[in-house]
C-alpha cells in the first residue's frame, strides 16, 4: 500500500507490475485476510499501529473489490485495467502528435514484439501496452521463480522496457498537467 502509493505518483508502470504482483499474492494466500497478515503484513515490522491497521484495510479491500469483479483466480482489477486504458490512450495521443516523433520511432521499433506476442495470446488477444506489460510480468515471474531467460527474450524485454518507461515517463507529465498534447 506504501510502495504502490509511491510507484504510482513516480512510476506508473512500475506500479502496474506491482499491483499485478500483489494480485497474485493475494490469489497465493486463499483470498485469506489472515494468511496475507501472517505471510505479508507481519513481516513489516516497523509499522506503527495505524500503518498496519491502513495496510490491512487497504489488503481487504482488494479481496473485496477481486471477489466481487470475479478476478479471485485469474485476470485484474478494474482499477489496473483503467490503468493499461489511460496508458492506450495517451500513447494513441502521444502517436498522433509529430511533435513526439522520438516516441513514435521507439513505438514503432517495438512492435514487432508487440505483434508477436499478441499472436501468441491466442484467442483472448490484449491490447498492445497490455501485451507490452504481459510480457514484462512474465519475465519477472520467471526471474523470481529462478528460471533462465533466453537472450532473444531479454532483448525484446529491454525494448518493451524501454517503451513503457518513456511512455511512464510521459504519462506522470501528463498526469501533472506539463505534457503539451
Amino acid at each position: 500500500m506504501i510502495t504502490a502509493s509511491q510507484k504510482k505518483r513516480d512510476n506508473i508502470a512500475e506500479y502496474l507490475l506491482y499491483m499485478w504482483q500483489i494480485e497474485d499474492l493475494i490469489r497465493a494466500n486463499g483470498l485469506d485476510i489472515d494468511k496475507i497478515r501472517a505471510n505479508i503484513i507481519d513481516k513489516y515490522s516497523a509499522l506503527t499501529p495505524a500503518q498496519r491497521k491502513e495496510m490491512e484495510e487497504w489488503y481487504e479491500s482488494l479481496i473485496d473489490m477481486m471477489r466481487r469483479e470475479d478476478v479471485a483466480e485469474k485476470g485484474h482489477l478494474q482499477l489496473n485495467k483503467n490503468v493499461i486504458i489511460a496508458l492506450d490512450d495517451l500513447c494513441r495521443r502521444l502517436l498522433a502528435n509529430p511533435k513526439y516523433s522520438a516516441f513514435s520511432n521507439l513505438y514503432y521499433a517495438t512492435l514487432p514484439y508487440i505483434v508477436e506476442l499478441r499472436a501468441k495470446a491466442g484467442e483472448e488477444k490484449p491490447g498492445e501496452i497490455e501485451a507490452c506489460f504481459n510480457a514484462l510480468y512474465g519475465v519477472l515471474m520467471l526471474r523470481l521463480h529462478g528460471r533462465e531467460v533466453n537472450e532473444q527474450t531479454k532483448t525484446a524485454v529491454a525494448d518493451i522496457g524501454k517503451f513503457l518507461a518513456t511512455l511512464s515517463m510521459y504519462y506522470k507529465q501528463d498526469f501533472n498537467n506539463e505534457l503539451e498534447l
